[in-house]
């Protein structure tokens, strides 16, 4: 497994991490098939771990604190998050700092994070979601830094609002973020403009989640897909959104080599950028860890086909589906 640098932070991460939303809110997910696939990963050298509270009320923490009991000597680095207090994702411009992330409500979320994981600490602590224009208020810097001086928490991260990459800039010059988690793929190109370089000048980690587009990049959807009733895709994928995700996925088919998968290509064309450090697949299932590990160990993509790829940008608004 590759490693790479998460930004100042100096820990050397697998280059393909887990993200594991899906272990506790998609249908058909299976504790004991999860904890399957995250000890394969573990045994395959993946060791950056992106839960959060707000993924099946807990259950994605306790799940990955098993894990953690199961491998007391091997170092995996454990990422989580604050979800926003009024429990609305993604947060909209006028929202209220004091509605989303009070001090003493971050406080007691990263302490029942703590409890759920049962370690000694939480490596990144980040929002679940954000606006730049809480930059300089000094009640989450206050609060976090606290944390920060007494153990609880190692660095501190932003989970960035769907397509909006722009979102956290003032943020990341106070100098007060470690690293930053971003919907990054070959679609989602736009973290490239501004974000990307602004990181690299502050020596900030970069996280990229998303790396299939909620699976329409693994090229299986068609315009009739649906999921169980409950299950989020329903609504994410909605007709509108349906159609023109498989239109675009269906234009980008005819680039990917006889002898490569849609997802392997999607995986590289992350892989080939160097300012990500880490990308968090959902890995529910083992073949979902084999397939994205020999990716991993395929390299780059070639310069050629990078550049066709790049063409497939979609630069998307934020609507009320899109959460």
């Amino acid at each position: 497994m590759q490693l790479r640098t998460l930004g100042r932070t100096g820990w050397r991460v697998a280059e393909i991490g887990y993200g594991m939303w899906g272990l506790a809110e998609w249908a058909g997910s299976d504790d004991d098939e999860s904890l399957e696939s995250l000890q394969l990963a573990v045994d395959a050298g993946v060791n950056f771990y992106d839960t959060a509270a707000a993924y099946g009320n807990g259950r994605s923490e306790r799940i990955l604190a098993r894990l953690l009991r199961a491998n007391p000597d091997k170092r995996l680095y454990v990422a989580s998050k604050v979800p926003p207090k009024n429990r609305k994702w993604p947060s909209r411009r006028g929202y209220r700092i004091d509605d989303v992330f009070p001090a003493d409500y971050i406080r007691a979320s990263a302490e029942g994070s703590l409890k759920n994981l049962g370690t000694d600490a939480i490596d990144l602590l980040q929002f679940h979601v954000w606006e730049d224009d809480w930059a300089d208020d000094d009640r989450w810097q206050r609060v976090m830094d606290d944390l920060q001086r007494e153990g609880i928490v190692r660095a501190v991260g932003i989970s960035i609002n769907r397509w909006e990459p722009w979102n956290v800039i003032r943020t990341l010059r106070t100098g007060l973020i470690d690293a930053v988690q971003v919907i990054y793929n070959a679609f989602d190109q736009a973290p490239e403009d501004e974000l990307f370089p602004v990181c690299r000048e502050l020596d900030i980690g970069v996280i990229a989640r998303v790396p299939f587009d909620e699976g329409s990049l693994t090229g299986t959807l068609t315009k009739q897909s649906t999921w169980p009733t409950g299950d989020w895709r329903n609504g994410y994928f909605n007709p509108e959104n349906l159609d023109a995700t498989v239109d675009r996925v269906e234009a980008l088919r005819p680039l990917i080599p006889p002898s490569a998968t849609m997802p392997e290509i999607a995986m590289r064309f992350i892989l080939s950028n160097p300012d990500v450090d880490v990308v968090i697949p959902g890995m529910r299932k083992p073949a979902n860890v084999r397939a994205n590990i020999a990716a991993s160990d395929k390299g780059r993509l070639p310069s050629d086909l990078l550049d066709r790829l790049r063409e497939h940008r979609w630069d998307r608004e934020p609507t009320e589906w899109s959460a």
